[in-house]
């Protein structure tokens, strides 16, 4: 039994957390804080926990935090967290930080993105990205885990067993993305009332969304070379869901089919509990996947385009599920727990 605190227990990501941790059979929850006026009871603020946890939800300490867990999950804005790790790390407790504070090798790229200094650049090197399936084993021994945003989890896991060939052109890959309105976290903004998205769409960041230089990172390192996405956002009219349209351009004669395509991937995702490849001529819907930890992919070739449809819950396996899935690997429980 290990005991786990969450900061930002009051965020869309943080609410996703408590729910699964409640759930889990090998956890128990001895801290809630979050940046909030006053001290209230965390079933106050989401009465749906009433009866499951009453645990008072207060402003951070964080040698309250650290005196009572072994695991803090930071489900704090961007930003903010880097003001948290390097204390919880320094009072050995392992941490895994939902924002990208810590995702990036790259400090230019996240001062141009974030638009702040960022305080703790000595830790970046510690950080490993929290992507399983493609970083398992680092995942293990972290101190630190950077877990992934959740355009960029999407995307990865839909191009991360074709960009590795070279059969494709990499400087050619078009990811049409959309997004539910709660990855946008919980804030008031005019953008994000009912009324400016009922019966509306739109595209957004076009060009300078900072998901984009996540995504290059980490496929690049895939690749074994510098790649760079086209990469466009959209606001969809809906609570949750990730849904990614991607296109690649293959290179001249290339023989990859539909068929060969679909047989590699599963290959590649065979022995992922979070991963789907849908068969030929089914593809994903964003209902297959809200309120689930799960990847579903589908492909189809069409001439020399390559067409990738994949989609996941931005809240589950796009930030908490995911978060979730990265502690049992850290402390060897069945990677599904508290999960399926």
């Amino acid at each position: 039994m290990i005991n786990v605190g969450i900061v930002g227990a009051t965020g869309y990501a943080g609410e996703e957390l408590v729910e699964l941790l409640l759930g889990h059979p090998y956890v128990r929850i001895t801290s809630l804080s979050a940046l909030i006026d006053k001290p209230q009871p965390i079933s106050a603020l989401f009465p749906r926990f009433s009866r499951k946890i009453n645990l008072l939800c207060k402003k951070p300490d964080v040698k309250e935090i650290a005196r009572n867990c072994d695991l803090v999950f930071l489900a704090l804005p961007h930003t903010a967290s880097m003001d948290f790790v390097p204390k919880l790390l320094g009072a050995g407790k392992r941490v895994i930080d939902l924002s990208a504070d810590y995702r990036f090798k790259n400090l230019r790229q996240y001062t141009k993105h974030y638009r702040v200094i960022h305080k703790d650049p000595a830790r970046l090197k510690l950080a490993v990205y929290g992507l399983p399936e493609l970083y398992r084993q680092k995942i293990k021994g972290a101190l630190l885990v950077a877990n992934p945003g959740c355009y960029p989890t999407c995307a990865i896991l839909a191009l991360a067993p074709l960009v590795a060939f070279d059969s494709i052109d990499t400087t050619r890959i078009v990811i049409d993305a959309k997004s539910g309105v709660t990855g946008a976290g919980r804030k008031i903004a005019q953008d994000f009332m009912f009324s400016e998205l009922s019966d509306n769409f739109k595209a957004y960041k076009i060009g300078v969304h900072q998901h984009a230089p996540e995504i290059d990172q980490e496929l690049s390192k895939v690749a074994g070379k510098s790649l760079g996405v086209l990469f466009v956002p959209h606001l969809l009219p809906l609570k949750r869901g990730i849904f990614e349209t991607i296109y690649i351009t293959m290179k001249p004669r290339s023989k990859w089919t539909t068929t060969k395509l679909l047989q590699v991937y599963s290959r590649f995702f065979k022995h992922e509990p979070f991963v789907r490849i849908k068969a030929e001529n089914e593809f994903p819907a964003l209902k297959d996947v809200t309120d689930t930890n799960f990847c579903d992919i589908g492909i189809r070739v069409k001439g020399s385009t390559v067409i990738i449809i994949a989609a996941i819950d931005n809240l589950l396996k796009g930030a908490s599920g995911q978060a979730v899935q990265n502690m049992n690997i850290m402390y060897n429980f069945a990677e599904s727990t508290s999960l399926l």
